[in-house]
């Protein structure tokens, strides 16, 4: 029954799930909202707006293997977060037992599926064309961001992941059984992966290790009023603040738009240590893992992205073997 409702056209999947987020909406009191979709990627996001005109946004996790243990820790962050001067967030919404994660099962696909809600950001994403002021806000909440959570202990209870596994906890379908890769392909892809862990493994022993983002793009980014505000905690976990600083880098074009990061977050604190290599490494790593997501992913529109996005990995590799190898 799972298989058979994502292979629904995506209209008729987002229809089903905004009954069902109708459904989740009555465990916050919320019985007549206007819901909509605003999302439908990884995830799924809602507009919902009460009676009284209160907006929200409620994720509901489609793809994420996230674990309920995850999403109370993502929660516990974002809560946290919501009490550090300097750092905008959405703030996390509890029901009317006082819960902060909502489920329930979905019964076109046969799954229990978990939900979070925020409260609603004013604004426009940043997108793909952000401006220098706003790459330099960036860098300055990513460095606000590390040096506020470098202390956060999460509750006894909560879980998250720790990203020092080339994965990052999530499924292996480059190199398992699994794989749909070519052997050439897979071998090649094989060097690159042991070449990065290596470059990781001297990161992890010698840069403190604490919460992180780890998904800051400017999807993840909302500009309104000259102000910045993140978003989108679903893929926090432990790590070190070089990891972070790849992914952000990684949706970047030029070396004007890094340096622009790179310097907002020099002027709240200094950059993490880590070579040119390193970078290198990581930001080839936030590419495989991506790779790795297409080969798993429900999204139709993301599936059909695989063999250019394959090809152009594989382009990538070879460059950065080169690179390293001298």
């Amino acid at each position: 029954m799972e298989d058979d409702f994502f292979n629904f056209p995506a209209e008729d999947q987002q229809k089903s799930l905004a009954s069902f987020a109708a459904e989740m909406l009555k465990s916050y009191g919320l019985n007549d909202a206007k819901v909509s979709c605003i999302n439908f990627e990884f995830n799924a996001t809602f507009a919902v707006e009460s009676d009284s005109g209160i907006k929200y946004a409620l994720r509901i996790n489609i793809n994420s293997t996230r674990t309920l243990e995850n999403m109370q820790a993502e929660v516990q962050w974002v809560r946290f977060l919501n009490r550090t001067s300097g750092i905008r967030t959405p703030t996390p919404i509890a029901t009317l037992k006082d819960q902060y994660i909502v489920s329930g099962l979905h019964t076109d696909s046969g799954r229990i599926l978990y939900g979070v809600m925020y409260s609603w950001l004013e604004g426009t994403e940043i997108g793909d064309e952000p401006t220098m002021e706003q790459l330099h806000e960036v860098g300055r909440a990513i460095a606000r961001l590390h040096q506020e959570s470098s202390d956060f202990v999460l509750s006894e209870g909560n879980a998250l992941p720790t990203f020092n596994d080339f994965f990052w906890g999530t499924k292996d379908l480059l190199f398992s059984e699994k794989s749909a890769l070519s052997e050439k392909d897979r071998s090649l892809i094989e060097q690159a992966r042991d070449l990065i862990m290596k470059f990781t493994e001297e990161l992890y022993q010698n840069s403190p290790v604490h919460i992180i983002h780890a998904d800051f793009h400017g999807w993840n980014l909302m500009w309104h009023e000259d102000q910045l505000s993140i978003f989108d905690f679903d893929d926090c976990g432990f790590g070190v603040e070089a990891q972070d600083l790849a992914v952000a880098l990684y949706y970047l074009d030029t070396p004007e738009q890094d340096a622009a990061l790179l310097n907002g977050y020099k002027s709240v604190k200094p950059l993490p240590i880590y070579s040119e290599l390193a970078m290198k490494a990581l930001l080839l790593q936030r590419r495989l893992l991506l790779l790795n997501y297409l080969f798993e992913t429900k999204n139709q529109e993301h599936k059909e992205m695989l063999p250019s996005y394959l090809e152009k990995s594989l382009e990538r590799v070879l460059t950065f073997l080169t690179d390293v190898r001298g």
